[in-house]
This record gives C-alpha cells, structure tokens and sequence, in this order.
C-alpha cells in the first residue's frame, strides 16, 4: 500500500484520535515554551474542529492506517490586489502531526507530499508553516522537504 492510500480528508469521527495528537502538540510545545503554552490542553475544542471540518477554506488531512497515526491542517491563503504584495494563492500549513510512537515511519514525509500535492493542484504558489524556535526536529524535518525560512519573528522577554 502507498502512502497515499492511506491519507485522507478527516471526518467527524476522527475528532477524539485529532484531539488525542493535539494534546501531543501542545505538550511539544509547552517543554519549550512552558511561559507561552499552558500544559495539557489543546489548540482548538471538538467544537471547533467540528466547525473546521465544515468550512471550505480549512481541509485536514490525516494518515489513517487503521488507526489515525497523524494529521496536516490546512488553510489556502489568497492575496488579491494587496498594495504592498503580489496576488498570490498559498497553502498554510497551520499544524502538522505524527503521533509519538509511529515517528521514524516516514509518516510525516507523505502527509508533507500529500499537502504539496494537494496545494499545487489547487493553484497555490507557495506552501508556509510556522516553527516554534528550539522545535530542531521540526526544523529539520521541514528543512529536508525543501523548505526554507521566508521570515523570522522576534522577541524581548521582559
């Protein structure tokens, strides 16, 4: 079985596996940044996910090899007759997961292609995503799929 036979658009029922990963995330990022994120908690309800999966500009994926072990959330971003920046169509990935245990499987390397394949059937030019400083295996991982720093946010703790 490929990779992409196993990807899919998520569906109501795959709410509680998402949320499960979800707490994952936020866990990743609470140990780096414990003054930022609260621990054990998620970055969006069921109710939200609910409302995510029926909006048209949202799509999330997920790996689903009988047991969902991952998830891409997804945004296409348009820019149209901007005064500073060029119309342009592009696909934010807003969070991406492979569940702990089933990392090393290349799981999060096909749920990455299938997004690129996704945004570039859809006329995007461009796939984003955000990564938290001291995420380095994030960093890494989007790094090896080609990607490259386009920004950099900044701070002064006070």
């Amino acid at each position: 079985m490929k990779a992409t036979d196993v990807i899919r658009q998520a569906t109501i029922v795959d709410i509680p596996r998402i949320i499960d990963l979800l707490h994952q995330v936020d866990m990743v990022h609470h140990r780096l940044r414990p003054d930022l994120f609260k621990p054990h908690t998620t970055k969006y309800s069921e109710q939200e996910l609910a409302a995510m999966l029926g909006d048209s500009s949202k799509t999330i994926f997920v790996y689903d090899d009988g047991h969902i072990q991952g998830y891409a959330f997804c945004q296409i971003s348009e820019i149209r007759g901007d005064r500073l920046l060029c119309d342009r169509n592009t696909l934010y990935i807003d969070d991406l997961c492979v569940d702990e245990s089933a990392r090393g499987r290349h799981i999060g390397k096909a749920l990455f292609g299938y997004v690129r394949e996704y945004a570039q059937s859809t006329g995007c030019q461009a796939v984003t995503l955000n990564v938290w400083t001291g995420n380095d295996a994030a960093l890494r991982f989007y790094q090896n799929m080609g990607m490259q720093p386009q920004k950099t946010g900044m701070e002064i703790k006070l």
